[in-house]
């Protein structure tokens, strides 16, 4: 028989299972409402931040007005800094192998610990079905599983579609506010996902033989192989392949902190609840997270057990998603870099290789390939002959063949081949990601908490996510 879909209230008996209905709404509320009275992202820029940034506007329009030439020479040494710290972060990841480690053995059944998949969906009710049979196909005791599809109130056609399954008996599904289960781990999937069977119990395994300390682990996500046809979904595979499978594993080993991605983080719930749980005026909470229980003193790590996504296909897909993540890499770099996590090193260089990095080349790839280009052929005309500085030069090819090699290790390790023209057509995505940085910067400044949808297209139709 299908389930009714519910609105906890907190008048409501508790639910079955490790998360009861006050729970969540009293965690919800309680989180809601101290939220901002932390520093978080609802507070883009502080004061002394703004001050920063006009100060530095101001002294860039001085230099580029009185002493044009030495103001462009400037800007050349910046760019060549930023695109060289990734290049030699991506090539020192791409040549860091793999713990030599093997996976701890699972325990008994009957000593695994409790276990919440909180699973949030806003108008997908095409991907329910899905959805459902992946958590369905999760190899873990149903008995010590719960599964929270999450819903709102507003969301009528997704809530339809709920009540029309048959749902099996670990899975509610709820409207509720925002909050943190008490429960002993929890992990948060994407209505698309579909994770590996046995990846809760790799993750608790690991939770079960490591310290105290290690409060969150990030499996791999993996993008099915696109084959020659379209550009975008080649391109996510690779930037994924890269990230997932060799900058996350590479940055765990080197015992520095990471952004998380956007799914298949599994937490420990006590530092989650330590920490205030997810913050939710920063539009890539997840980013957020991670560097926030690095400054509490927590570490984070990886697993092996993948979870399959679905790539965007079209710019209509890929564009906002990217415009998104861009602006939320602005809003954690900008609460952190005011934070306590400056004043640790580990931590500090950690922001700096991965968020500050990132943001920076987003913006510049576009400006500086213009630049580049029109200057090859400002060189060109006269002579009919390019004269490119060789440690321009040098800096270009490093540049992409550290990004080729990471991209290539990346899905030899997820199980593929690499294809060179995928990797060819890497310089290409990077200006798409600049056109996607102009729109996450002005959002960043008219409208830094608003939220773009992402349009999905799942195995068996359309949906958003």
């Amino acid at each position: 028989m299908a389930r009714e879909v519910r609105r906890l209230e907190p008048a409501l008996a508790p639910a079955s299972g490790p998360v009861s209905a006050d729970d969540i709404e009293t965690l919800g509320n309680t989180f809601v409402a101290t939220a901002p009275e932390r520093d978080g992202a609802h507070r883009p820029l502080s004061q002394t931040q703004v001050s920063g940034v006009a100060i530095a506007g101001l002294l860039a329009a001085l230099g580029v007005a009185l002493a044009p030439i030495e103001a462009l020479a400037a800007a050349h040494h910046l760019f060549f800094a930023v695109f060289l710290l990734g290049g030699l972060t991506r090539l020192a990841a791409a040549m860091t192998p793999l713990p030599a480690r093997s996976a701890p053995a699972s325990p008994p059944d009957a000593d695994l610990p409790s276990y919440t998949i909180i699973t949030p969906l806003y108008r997908e009710a095409e991907v329910l079905p899905e959805l459902v049979e992946s958590l369905a196909a999760i190899d873990y005791p149903q008995d010590r599983l719960q599964a929270l599809i999450v819903l709102e109130a507003d969301d009528e056609s997704t809530r339809a579609a709920a009540r029309a399954l048959d749902l099996p008996s670990f899975i509610q599904v709820l409207v509720v506010p925002p909050g943190t289960p008490k429960t002993h781990l929890v992990v948060i999937y994407d209505a698309e996902d579909m994770p590996d069977p046995q990846q809760l119990r790799e993750a608790a395994a690991r939770f079960a033989a490591a310290d105290a300390r290690l409060a969150c682990l990030q499996a791999p996500l993996r993008i099915e192989d696109p084959g020659f046809s379209l550009f975008l979904p080649s391109q996510f595979r690779l930037e994924y392949a890269a990230h997932f499978e060799v900058l996350l594993p590479a940055l765990a080993r080197w015992g520095l902190p990471f952004p998380l991605g956007g799914t298949s983080n599994h937490f420990k719930a006590a530092p989650l609840r330590e920490i205030g749980a997810w913050d939710p005026y920063n539009v890539t909470e997840d980013a957020d997270i991670g560097f926030r229980l690095a400054a509490a003193g927590y570490r984070l790590d990886v697993i092996q057990r993948p979870t399959w996504e679905t790539a965007p296909t079209t710019p209509e897909q890929w564009f906002p998603q990217r415009a998104r993540w861009i602006k939320g890499h602005m809003q954690t770099l900008a609460v952190h870099a005011r934070g306590p996590l400056p004043t640790q090193p580990r931590n500090a260089i950690a922001l700096v290789l991965t968020l500050a990095q990132s943001v920076a080349a987003s913006h510049l790839h576009g400006p500086v390939m213009a630049v580049a280009v029109a200057w090859a052929l400002i060189d060109f005309l006269p002579d009919a002959a390019f004269h490119i500085p060789p440690h321009d030069l040098t800096l270009y090819m490093l540049g992409w063949s550290a990004a080729a090699l990471a991209g290539a290790r990346g899905v030899l390790r997820a199980g593929g081949q690499p294809r060179w023209l995928h990797l060819l057509g890497m310089p290409a995505y990077w200006l798409c990601q600049s056109l996607a940085a102009v729109k996450a910067l002005h959002q960043f400044i008219v409208a830094p908490h608003h939220w773009d949808k992402t349009l999905h297209v799942p195995r068996s139709g359309p949906s958003h996510a």
